[in-house]
């Protein structure tokens, strides 16, 4: 896996955590850096924490599917890309704005913003990507993108949440199927 790709997958599972940044931004009456950072390092940790444990179970049972790991691969990847695009044009239940940064909140947000990228830990033991340098670049874009999650929502708004959301997802799906098609000799 390349480093555009890894790029790409880091930015389509930051979306969740941008879009719950902004509200985060939305919600705050003043925005420093601090609070921008703190935000930015509980997604960043656990969008790394969680594709390094989905790695971990993943290389357990990589010998019993490697013949459909690029199948596997393709329905994680575009299970959660679709799952993101619905999401962003289903009905949304009433966002409260909460500002709270406290331990609880923030390790419910967080460990709810990365579930998914459970799933591509998973996909990386298939694809035997180097997981050190993967889950630290994930981490390190997620964090970026959080913190100007929360600078754009305090200063701008929810405006462009659901995009964030459709973007993450299709680039999700798309690196799903270019994974597929490669393997199958296709691309």
């Amino acid at each position: 896996m390349g480093l555009i790709e890894l790029f790409l997958i880091a930015v389509g599972l930051s979306m969740d955590a941008f879009a719950v940044s902004v509200c985060k931004g939305l919600a705050m009456e003043r925005c420093g850096f601090a609070k921008a950072g703190i935000v930015g390092v509980w997604f960043g940790t656990f969008q790394a924490g969680m594709p390094l444990a989905g790695y971990l179970l993943g290389i357990r049972f990589q010998e019993l599917i490697t013949s459909v790991d690029h199948w596997i691969a393709f329905v994680l990847l575009a299970f959660i890309g679709g799952n993101m695009i619905r999401e962003a044009f289903g009905a949304k239940e009433d966002e409260e704005g909460d500002d709270s940064l406290d331990v609880k909140t923030m390790f419910a947000l967080a460990v709810a913003t990365s579930i998914d990228a459970l799933a591509v830990g998973i996909t990386f033991a298939f694809l035997q990507v180097s997981i050190v340098p993967a889950v630290t670049f994930i981490g390190l874009i997620t964090f970026l993108i959080s913190f100007a999650g929360v600078k754009v929502g305090n200063k701008f708004g929810a405006k462009y949440k659901n995009r964030a959301e459709i973007a993450g997802g299709v680039i999700l799906v798309l690196i799903g199927t270019k994974i597929l098609l490669e393997h199958l000799g296709i691309f």
